[in-house]
């Protein structure tokens, strides 16, 4: 699984912060990953001229085979604390949204029984 790690302009990427995003990111959704391909991860911070709470964001799009990525995001006050945030929402969306397609292989349908026909069943008689 390929993990890639985007940065906008207000926060420098660097080795280190690679290195944290792919720990935490593994440590998460490390069994999910005979179903990815990849996650791409884009790291914000929207208020750096601010100086407000809550500006740092992480993204997280993981990249399902066959399906649609599946996507996630979080806001904190602390960069580190956004991303085990956003990879513990992540973990929670693959394992409902690979449940529910294991789920469908594994029940069929119920048989649908016959419906008695109203006017018979109340001995009724049509234009008579």
């Amino acid at each position: 699984m390929q993990i890639n790690v985007n940065t906008d302009r207000t926060i420098e990427n660097h080795q280190g912060l690679d290195e944290h995003v792919d720990t935490v990111l593994r440590a998460a959704i490390g069994r999910f990953e005979d179903y990815l391909t990849g996650v791409e991860v884009h790291l914000t911070n929207e208020n750096r001229e601010k100086q407000a709470d809550g500006g740092n964001g992480c993204t997280m799009e993981a990249r399902m085979r066959g399906y649609q990525p599946v996507v996630v995001h979080d806001h904190s006050t602390d960069l580190r604390q956004s991303i085990k945030n956003a990879s513990s929402k992540l973990a929670r969306a693959l394992d409902s949204t690979i449940g529910r397609l294991n789920d469908k292989g594994r029940h069929e349908a119920p048989p649908v029984e016959a419906v008695p026909d109203a006017l018979s069943d109340k001995n009724l008689t049509s234009g008579a």
